[in-house]
């Protein structure tokens, strides 16, 4: 399984801890293609000798072949706001993380999303169970649909 973490980096430093600590546990799940989220070494600038057009190509290619993605939304974020969006579009099953001890304001348009599983927190682990059960609710499914399938293929 491919999972697409989104968290903010350019204004999320003061989250990195909790995004680090989050993407450990989504490797339990399967391959992070954005592990560098939580990457100490990038700067609220962003990530060092690459241009903003190798970044953009890279994360839309890593949101194309991901089979979900889990957002961290705490920090506001538009990169993270366009990211949802678009994995949306694509019909990405999608875990949205919000921790209400930090005294933010959730977007309307995650909140009012029906197409988006809202979580709130106040722990990690908390965090932790959500996207197991997100996860195993996903993987159940998909077993489901392929019983299904295998059963039409072999009526047919």
């Amino acid at each position: 399984m491919k999972i697409y973490f989104a968290g903010s980096i350019r204004g999320g430093q003061a989250d990195r801890r909790i995004y680090e600590q989050l993407i450990k546990h989504l490797r339990r799940h399967g391959e992070v293609l954005t592990e560098h989220v939580a990457d100490p070494g990038i700067s609220e600038k962003g990530e060092d000798g690459i241009t903003d057009a190798e970044i953009y190509r890279k994360d839309m290619e890593w949101l194309s072949e991901a089979d979900l993605v889990v957002a961290e939304v705490t920090t506001p974020s538009i990169g993270v706001g366009y990211e949802i969006g678009l994995a949306e579009r694509l019909g990405k099953p999608i875990l949205c993380l919000f921790n209400n001890t930090k005294g933010k304001m959730l977007s309307a348009m995650v909140s009012g999303n029906p197409r988006i599983l809202l979580r709130h927190y106040t722990e990690s682990e908390e965090a932790e169970c959500f996207i197991d059960d997100f996860i195993n609710h996903l993987s159940a499914d998909s077993a489901k649909a392929k019983a299904t399938a295998g059963q039409e293929l072999s009526e047919a």
